[in-house]
């Protein structure tokens, strides 16, 4: 089994926040993330796939096509968009993890070959997820 990543970038802005807590207790759990105003993230995206590589053309996947697939499925969906007012995550905070959870999910079915196998997305210098599909 052979392993291939491709990496992408957005930026977007997100409030983590819960409507039945206080200000104090949303301060208490999301500090700066709750922020009325909103704030933002510099985000890296690595897409993960497995697989054979075809026996003719060395590959698992061409990663000019997942580069386009990960662009036109993830990328321009969530590029300078609010997280909380832009992109529909079933009513769940959009924190980083639940974030990686939609990303493989929306990409999952669009892989034409190999299997999606992880989605590393990287908030901050210091904080990153990673989802397996599990």
């Amino acid at each position: 089994m052979v392993y291939i990543t491709r990496k992408e970038h957005f930026n977007a802005a997100h409030k983590l926040y819960c409507t039945q807590w206080t200000e104090g207790e949303n301060d208490q759990v999301f500090g700066k993330c709750a922020n009325p105003n909103w704030h933002g993230h510099n985000y890296d995206l690595w897409v993960t796939v497995k697989g054979n590589p075809d026996p003719e053309s060395g590959f698992i996947l061409n990663t000019q096509v997942l580069s386009k697939i990960i662009k036109e499925v993830i990328t321009e969906k969530l590029d300078h968009r609010n997280l909380n007012l832009d992109i529909d995550l079933g009513g769940l905070q959009p924190s980083s993890e639940n974030l990686a959870i939609w990303i493989w999910n929306t990409l999952k079915s669009h892989i034409p070959t190999g299997e999606l196998h992880c989605i590393k997305l990287q908030e901050t210098e210091n904080i990153y997820v990673e989802y397996y599909g599990e």
